[in-house]
């Protein structure tokens, strides 16, 4: 339980901040329009999926980091990461130092464990535990 609270911390702490790049513009990134723009001009999908995908990323972060239905975070983060893995970074092979998908698909694969496993120890919201201990 200890060690999906690790995972739990580490992955909401990567989105809260990714997200805020993209919903708020902190820490040198675009906000939400320029995002949006990214998601149409580069990836040529609908605008409105960019103002999506960057609000998964910050609410699901949050959900993630704080343990508030874990499970519900971290399945908003999925999509966006398939997305990130298969349309922005497959292109560019497998290591990261090419752009390639190993840093999105391991973030995915923390996704699917917290899905599988639940949130671990001192989360704040956890509605599916007794679904889980069955």
């Amino acid at each position: 339980a200890w060690a999906m609270f690790i995972l739990r911390l580490i992955l909401g702490s990567v989105f809260v901040l990714h997200g805020s790049q993209k919903v708020l513009g902190l820490f040198g990134g675009q906000g939400l329009s320029g995002f949006a723009g990214f998601v149409h001009d580069k990836l040529g999908m609908p605008t409105f999926l960019g103002y999506l995908a960057a609000l998964c990323e910050f609410v699901g972060g949050g959900m993630v980091l704080l343990g508030v239905a874990t499970e519900v975070g971290a399945l908003l983060i999925v999509p966006v990461m398939l997305v990130a893995v298969f349309k922005v970074h497959w292109a560019h092979g497998y290591f990261g130092q090419n752009n390639g998908f190993e840093y999105p698909l391991n973030l995915l694969l923390v996704c699917l464990a917290l899905l599988i496993g639940g949130p671990g120890k001192l989360a704040l919201w956890d509605p599916f535990r007794k679904r889980r201990k069955a």
